[in-house]
């Protein structure tokens, strides 16, 4: 189906306005893949906060073009879908990955992070990165560390008068 100008400026809007505000994105190639299996990556896609969408190359580049992600633009050839994370920066390299070991169909071709251009196989890395709630909680876990160590140093001493005196009642009760 044609689109006429209207149409492709609201789509180059659209993917520009997501791509101005996204962490990371992902470009994987799709050929072969059912109906279903893009209605699931989709909906898979909106639960856990990353934008999936099918765009015509040429009006991807536009979209990307003055955005950290312009260093995909040389590689946006073939039949790609975008996935951009707007909540995690690591969300669309998850949700990318897992769908890609499920659909050998599916071959990542993009990765791009922080304005810069990653080889396709450190998706890996990407994908691993914390999400929000466990970047806290190791911040949380070093930032307590300290304070339990000291609280843990002061009490020594009397635990170990308690266990000394223990000790001696065990022995006068055994004699």
């Amino acid at each position: 189906m044609a689109l006429n100008l209207e149409q492709k400026k609201s789509i180059v809007a659209e993917v520009a306005a997501v791509a101005a505000k996204a962490h990371s994105a992902v470009a994987a190639e799709y050929r072969g893949l059912s109906v279903v299996a893009m209605t699931a990556l989709r909906s898979e896609g909106r639960k856990t906060g990353v934008y999936v969408r099918v765009v015509k190359n040429t009006l991807a580049r536009r979209a990307v073009e003055g955005t950290d992600f312009a260093c995909m633009q040389d590689g946006l050839v073939g039949p790609l879908i975008l996935a951009f994370s707007k909540e995690e920066p690591g969300a669309a390299a998850r949700l990318m990955q897992d769908f890609a070991k499920a659909n050998d169909k599916m071959v990542i071709k993009l990765v791009s992070f922080g304005g810069k251009m990653l080889a396709p196989g450190d998706i890996d890395r990407l994908s691993k990165m914390p999400t929000r709630e466990q970047a806290l909680s190791m911040l949380m876990g070093v930032l307590q560390a300290p304070i339990t160590k000291l609280v843990r140093t002061l009490a020594e001493p009397n635990a170990k008068m308690v266990r000394t005196f223990a000790a001696l009642r065990d022995k006068k009760q055994a004699a």
